[in-house]
Order: structure tokens, then C-alpha cells, then sequence
């Protein structure tokens, strides 16, 4: 097992025995979800509240680590591993770091969440944008549009792009907790304008490729 990963797995384990710590602490209900605009709008019982995010990181990150050994193209992936591995362990980083938020939470700190939670995100996003500009073709991991899977030079083309686009959405969101208020338009806006525009780009490549055959 290589460091990263044990790392990874270091941080789940933590997390159990963190939420086992202040278990008894906890309120009956605690929050477990906030809106926009940093409101609590949601709240769990107290045994889902603090296990919840723990259990699923496990399965998350077992399924991350499945992941290169099923996809066909596993060979690829290997070309990336590394980056890949990195990226899981961000994600878990980023999941611990949003379950401390919520025990701090409901142990009576009080904070604005949307503004807590942004420069995490941006974090999330940039390693998102590393990893993907590293990415080889493959079925579960990248911008899978039914042309970068069919051509190695548009799969190539659109990471490029999509990992500078993915970089630059990281560092605007880790901007945003600067204007909290407007997390929208630092996170939902941007995701879904690049996702959009290389899901097109990918096509208008593939086109181009296929006219000059």
C-alpha cells in the first residue's frame, strides 16, 4: 500500500474516532445541512449526525480505490495513478475537514458555514483540475463525453483545457469566502457554464478530427 492511500485511510479512521469522542456531547438532533446563505435547514439524529459522514467517506473512498481496478482501461489509469490517488486524498481531506465544521457546530461554535466552506471548495476544485489534466482515457475518471471516449487526441485536448478551466474555477471559489453571500456565482455558475462549454468543445473537437480523415 502506498503512503498516500494509507494516509487517506489514516484520516477515515480518525474521523470515527473523533466522532466517538464527542459523541456523548452531541444534542439529540444536530444540523446537518446548511443553505446558501450559511442557514441551517436541515438536522439529523444524533447517531447519523456524527457516523453519517464517516460511513460514507468509507464508501467513497473504497470505491475510488476500486475504481482503477475494474475500468477496462486500467492501463491508463496507472499512467495517472499518482494524481488520481492525490485527488481521493484531497477529497477526503475536504470531507474531514466539513465533518469538524458540523461537530464544532453543534458543540456551540457559530460561524458562517458558506464562508467556512469556500476556500475548502476551492481547494477540492483545483486538485479536481490537477488531476483531470493528468488523466488518461478511461471510463470512470474525467470529462467522459461519448467523443472524448471514442478519440485519444480529443480526450487529450478537452483535459487540457478542462484542468486550466477546473484550476481557474478553484481559485475564484477559494476567492468567494471574501462575498459569502454570492457562493453561487463563485460555485454553481461557473461548474455548470465549464461543464457545458467542454461537453460542446468536445464534440466541435471530434468534428474537426473526423473531417480531416
Amino acid at each position: 500500500m502506498n503512503k498516500i492511500k494509507l494516509v487517506t485511510m489514516v484520516i477515515v479512521a480518525i474521523s470515527f474516532i473523533v466522532g466517538a469522542y464527542f459523541y456523548s456531547r452531541m444534542p439529540d438532533m444536530m444540523a446537518s445541512h446548511w443553505n446558501y446563505r450559511g442557514e441551517v435547514d436541515g438536522y439529523m439524529p444524533r447517531f447519523w449526525g456524527i457516523f453519517f459522514l464517516p460511513a460514507l467517506s468509507v464508501f467513497l473512498v473504497a470505491l475510488f480505490f476500486l475504481i482503477p481496478k475494474i475500468d477496462p482501461l486500467r492501463a491508463n489509469v496507472e499512467k495517472f495513478r499518482k494524481d488520481f490517488d492525490i485527488f481521493v486524498l484531497m477529497f477526503e481531506i475536504f470531507f474531514f475537514y466539513l465533518y469538524l465544521l458540523t461537530i464544532s457546530w453543534s458543540l456551540g461554535a457559530r460561524f458562517d458555514m458558506t464562508a467556512a466552506m469556500l476556500p475548502a471548495m476551492g481547494i477540492l476544485f483545483y486538485s479536481v483540475g490537477a488531476m483531470i489534466s493528468k488523466a488518461r482515457r478511461n471510463f470512470f475518471i474525467g470529462i467522459r463525453t461519448p467523443w472524448t471516449l471514442s478519440s485519444d487526441k480529443v480526450w487529450d485536448k478537452t483535459h487540457a483545457l478542462g484542468g486550466r478551466l477546473f484550476k481557474g474555477v478553484g481559485v475564484v471559489t477559494f476567492l468567494g469566502f471574501l462575498a459569502p453571500a454570492y457562493a453561487i456565482f463563485f460555485i454553481f455558475v461557473p461548474i455548470v457554464s465549464i461543464s457545458i462549454y467542454l461537453t460542446v468543445y468536445s464534440y466541435l473537437e471530434f468534428d474537426k478530427e473526423k473531417k480531416k480523415k
